[in-house]
């Protein structure tokens, strides 16, 4: 079976199937699960943002009114707004999760986010991770927080800090050597400033690398989170875990409960195994396969199961067995490219696996 998708319908097409009724139905009480019901198999969604208020970064910084409309929600009682430091450990010690585990995070500690967001989320007791790119406040670049604020932040029980690494800059691709040296200034400067160093990280620009996983873990970091849209699935690789990012371009109400209400598509045997690609991977041979736990239907193929590729057209196989395998029909250009994979899930929900491609 072949499928052919293009990424700008992606939300559009999302939306329009869902519709108002399905959340309706999500919203409904007959729908929300009591906390005895929480299940071993829950995963969980992470939502991210960068700066607040400052308008001329519509690709980065989120209007306040829009941040007010997504509290607002959050606050409805069937999310379980969590720290994100409680459900790596849930992944890590096959924990429970309540449904709609969600966790709050915040890249590069721009000081709109201390001035304009924190008040808010403080306010409405939402627990947040802030990842700190520690060159931007050890240098006082004009637009960034002081380690003053950090500090403050940092005694808060609300905030947990995360490493955003030492510049903002594209390291995926960098010799191991140079990877361990940017990790290790980072490492430095938050024993420094902070007393003590991260254990979570979020890659910058969300770029990936076998070798930048590698160079994380042998630093003891617990988790690590790239900027691909997704649900966190149970058996998620903890150094590639998704997050859906917000801002004034992508932060409607309706990508925004599209998102919160996701579920995960749980996969393994993920190819390629590296995101960042070469001459010889690009395209990349894309391909996955789905857990048992979601049944086919009686052909083998699933039901609302769609792809979709940032750059171009793509084609979808299902091979049996639960093998997915994606084509695309020309190489990626440079920078940075994804395929969102979904599926029709229970209850108006829809399951979401995707992936971001690093293409130095």
């Amino acid at each position: 079976m072949f499928k052919s998708k293009h990424f700008q319908l992606f939300y559009l097409i999302l939306a329009v199937a869902i519709g108002i009724s399905g959340f309706q139905r999500t919203a409904s009480t007959q729908d929300i699960e009591t906390p005895a019901e929480s299940d071993i198999k829950n995963g969980a969604v992470v939502v991210m943002y960068q700066r607040f208020g400052e308008n001329r970064y519509p690709t980065t910084s989120t209007s306040i009114s829009t941040l007010t409309n997504h509290i607002q929600e959050l606050q409805n009682k069937r999310y379980s707004v969590l720290p994100l430091s409680d459900i790596v450990e849930a992944l890590t010690q096959d924990q429970p999760l309540p449904d709609r585990a969600i966790a709050i995070t915040i890249d590069d500690a721009y000081v709109s986010f201390y001035e304009n967001a924190w008040p808010e989320f403080k306010k409405a007791g939402l627990a947040i991770t802030l990842f700190i790119t520690t060159s931007t406040v050890d240098q006082n670049r004009p637009g960034y927080m002081t380690w003053s604020q950090i500090r403050e932040l940092a005694s808060d029980p609300l905030v947990t800090i995360g490493n955003h690494a030492n510049e903002l800059r594209h390291i995926a691709h960098l010799p191991i050597e140079e990877q361990k040296q940017v990790i290790e200034k980072s490492n430095q400067t938050f024993r420094r400033a902070l007393g003590k160093q991260p254990y979570l990280f979020a890659y910058p620009y969300g770029e990936i690398s076998n070798s930048l996983q590698n160079v994380l873990k042998a630093n003891g970091f617990k988790a690590a989170f790239g900027q691909h849209s997704g649900a966190i699935a149970r058996k998620a690789d903890l150094m590639s875990l998704p997050r859906y990012p917000f801002n004034d371009r992508f932060g409607t109400m309706e990508r925004f409960k599209l998102a919160i209400n996701s579920l995960p598509l749980p996969v393994s045997a993920v190819l390629p195994e590296n995101l960042t690609l070469n001459d010889s991977t690009n395209p990349p041979l894309f391909g996955f396969t789905i857990g048992s736990e979601i049944k086919p239907r009686e052909d083998g193929s699933y039901r609302g199961l769609n792809c979709y590729s940032s750059q171009g057209e793509l084609t979808l196989q299902e091979l049996g067995g639960g093998r997915i395998e994606v084509r695309l029909i020309e190489p990626f250009k440079q920078g940075r490219a994804r395929i969102n994979c979904t599926m029709l899930g229970p209850k108006g929900r829809w399951r979401w696996f995707g992936q971001q491609f690093y293409i130095p």
